[in-house]
This record gives structure tokens, sequence and C-alpha cells, in this order.
């Protein structure tokens, strides 16, 4: 009997990948669906097929959550590319009708032009662009970084300096929508050069999670910079952000088998680096998931360094605290913060 997996009531976001592309392909029926599936293999098509027979019904506000989300991922932008705005068009009009279809390619072509604009940003050099900024009011500036990658964001920050750096991670993290007018002044002041159409509406950027992966990527004396600039505005909002990040002197926190897994992504000569002013408590943390003679080999590392310059330990630790990062994304490690939290192996 099926299972109405995608019945009234349920919504889009409690549905899996593949139950979101069963979905799709519902929608659109089977000329669309034949096409967009035709680059998938046989295993991934009789996944789909088999989450399609287990489906009761789909209401038409999943329906469209389902596949306006589509629209937006990279896959259905490099579908639009060959296919233009037309084929977008033609697949929405057998999904929702002529007139609904109208109003969604005007809302997807706008999402186009903004993510176009914003793609020649992000290939600007971060000094450059850090010069373009940099007199700019703090909520154009943040405006701007809140949709550019991390670290691109955190590179344009040293560019622009702490102080005004402080009132740009303040207005980032309580960052909500923006009007349409305030974009239209962004652009205004930006000028033509930049080729930037922000006009449909950037939606929601920024926020506490977004200035955490930030500054994640910044030496940590700027850093605390900007986090004591961010407390004077809003210690409530600076304390989220804290609680959103991880540094260098949280991989205290890791077990031993996460720690041997950071350990084989990290050079030696990175490792004593940042080992260098750390505490006592966090480089017996460390040496204590090495063999004996990783340890000797570290120890000597570390003396061979001699003094050192802060600002060498500083990139050398938030290297360390990107790989950390990285393999928690990739399901490798998982990074406890303590309390009742319960981690299955």
């Amino acid at each position: 009997m099926p299972t109405a997996v995608a019945k009234v009531g349920t919504t889009a976001a409690t549905l899996s990948g593949k139950q979101k592309v069963a979905v799709l392909c519902m929608v659109l029926g089977r000329e669309a669906t034949s096409r967009l599936t035709e680059k998938l293999t046989p295993d991934e098509v009789e996944a789909i097929s088999y989450e399609i027979a287990r489906m009761d019904r789909v209401d038409s506000e999943t329906s469209e959550a389902v596949l306006i989300e589509w629209l937006q991922t990279s896959r259905a932008a490099e579908s639009i590319a060959v296919g233009g705005v037309d084929y977008a068009k033609e697949i929405l009009e057998q999904a929702f009708g002529s007139q609904r279809a109208s109003f969604m390619v005007k809302r997807l072509q706008a999402q186009l032009n903004e993510a176009a604009g914003l793609h020649r940003l992000r290939k600007v050099d971060p000094q450059q662009l850090g010069g373009m900024l940099r007199n700019e009011h703090p909520q154009t500036i943040a405006l701007i970084l809140a949709h550019l990658d991390p670290p691109q964001t955190a590179a344009v920050l040293k560019e622009i300096g702490p102080d005004v750096g402080k009132m740009v991670i303040y207005r980032m993290a309580s960052m909500e929508k923006v009007s349409p007018e305030m974009l239209e002044l962004i652009e205004r002041a930006l000028g033509p050069e930049t080729e930037l159409n922000l006009n449909q509406g950037l939606s929601i950027a920024g926020g506490p999670q977004s200035v955490a992966a930030v500054l994640n990527l910044i030496p940590p004396s700027m850093e605390k910079e900007l986090l004591d600039g961010l407390a004077n505005e809003d210690a409530d909002l600076c304390e989220q952000v804290k609680n959103l990040m991880f540094v260098f002197e949280d991989i205290i926190v890791l077990d031993s088998r996460a720690m041997q897994r950071v350990l084989r992504e990290v050079d030696s000569k990175d490792l004593a680096l940042a080992l260098k002013v750390s505490s006592d408590e966090l480089k017996a943390h460390v040496l204590g998931a090495m063999s004996k003679r990783a340890v000797e080999a570290l120890e000597e590392e570390m003396d061979f360094l001699g003094p050192v310059r802060l600002r060498d330990v500083e990139t050398a630790q938030v290297m360390i605290v990107t790989k950390v990062r990285q393999l928690e994304e990739q399901g490798e490690i998982v990074i406890s913060a303590g309390g009742d939290d319960e981690v299955i192996q």
C-alpha cells in the first residue's frame, strides 16, 4: 500500500532530497521530467521512481515550494543557461499555467540578474574591493559583504580595518530582509561600473551564523576587536555570534579520534606555529592524540622555530580551525560543545 509521504500538511522542508525530486517530476509531467532526468544514472532514476510510487498526493503549496527551490539550485541554473528563460517558462507553464508562470519567471529572471552581479563582485580582488567599499556607509558595506563567501568577506574586512569593520559586523549580524528602497540607494552609491542589479531584493542574508563563519577566518587579534565592538552595540547579539564560532582554543573539545583525524590534515610546521602561544592544557590535549615519535618530532619543530611573529601564529591557527570546520561539515568529525548532548558512534 502506498505511503502518503507528500500529502496535504507535508511541507517541502520535511521532504528528503529524493522525495523533492519525486515531487518535481510529478508536478512537471512526463515530457519535462524526461528532459530533467536524462543525465541521471539508472540507479538514481530507479530511486526517484520508487519515491513517486510511494506518494499519495501533493498539495499546491508544497509543490510550488519544491519547484522554486529547484529553480534556485545550481543544476537548475545550468539547465536554464542551456535552454534559456523560455525553457524555464515552458516548464512552469506545464506545472502552474501561463499566468502564474509569468509571475514566477519574472522573479527567476531577477534572481539570475542578481546572481550575475554578485558573481562579478566575487571575482574582484579583496584588496580592490576593500578599496572600493572603504568609504561607503557601513550599511552598504554590510549588505554587499553579507552576500559574498566568508573567505572573501574576511579578506575585505582586513582591508577596511577594525574601526569600520566593527560597524559593518554589527549590521551584518543584525541584518534582516532589506527593503527595495535601500537596495536602490546602494546600487546608486556603488555606481554603474559594478553592474550590480539589486532592485528585486537580495532577500535575507547576514545574521549571527554568517558573521560567525567570517570571524572564524579572521586573525584572533582583529577578531577580538570586532567582537568587542559588537558587544558594545548589542551584548546579546555578540553572545549569539560567539556561541556559533569555533576558535583555535576550542579544539580542546575534540575527542582523541577527531583530534587524530584533524592532525592528518595539518602540516607539522603549521601545528608547531599554532601551539607556540597556546595554553599548557591545550598542548597536552593535542600531544595526547599523537604517537610518542610524533610528539618528539613536533617538540623539536617548536624548539627549532625560535621567536615567531604573532601574525604567523594566528594564520596557522586560522588554517587549522578551517580544517576542523571542513571535516565537521563533511561529517568526518563531531564537535561536541559539552552539556547533555549525546554523540552516537
